[in-house]
């Protein structure tokens, strides 16, 4: 009777712990595996005729502007940037983006932009946000707790452990006796 109590305590403790499970990418599911290249900041601006995107590369700023109704490319513009206290002339490239270099790469923080775009008689402002970060700042994306799941596990194991050696001495303390 002492062993069935033990073992249905021992039962008890090994569901109280729960099952394991995997946070986000280790848990070798049969998900697509996700590219793990470098992703560069961007920005968008969006007006009713146009907008731009806007990908930064060190110093290096690539915009690729299209009509905002039809996604159609718009490879022949005008455009003058103001970012970062500057005004910038990007130069329309064979690829139909434009591109700029800046004077230095911007710090961390969230930049402010304007864009004005001619093109032919029509002319529009547009109004964007790089926002940029360290990667420091993202370096203990794994390092959070979850207590809840932590304290549930330490104390499932606890009690198996305490059910296991309460098991092994009862054992020995019958096996022992017995032959006395």
């Amino acid at each position: 009777m002492k062993t069935s109590a033990l073992l249905v305590a021992l039962g008890l403790a090994a569901l109280a712990s729960g099952p394991a499970q995997a946070g986000p990418g280790h848990d070798h599911g049969d998900e697509a595996p996700v590219s793990t290249g470098v992703a560069l900041p961007r920005f968008a601006a969006v007006s009713e005729a146009f907008e731009l995107v806007g990908v930064l590369d060190g110093k290096t700023l690539t915009l690729y502007l299209d009509r905002a109704a039809s996604n159609e490319p718009v490879p022949q513009a005008d455009i003058e940037l103001a970012f970062g206290g500057a005004t910038l002339r990007p130069q329309a490239q064979a690829d139909g983006s434009f591109a700029v270099t800046l004077a230095q790469a911007p710090g961390d923080g969230v930049h402010a932009l304007t864009a004005t775009v001619t093109v032919g008689e029509e002319a529009d402002l547009l109004a964007g946000e790089l926002n940029l970060h360290s990667d420091a700042a993202h370096a203990d994306a794994h390092a959070h707790w979850d207590w809840k799941r932590w304290g549930l596990a330490v104390l499932g194991g606890g009690l198996g452990l305490a059910a296991l050696v309460a098991f092994v001495r009862r054992k020995r303390a019958s096996t022992f006796g017995a032959a006395a």
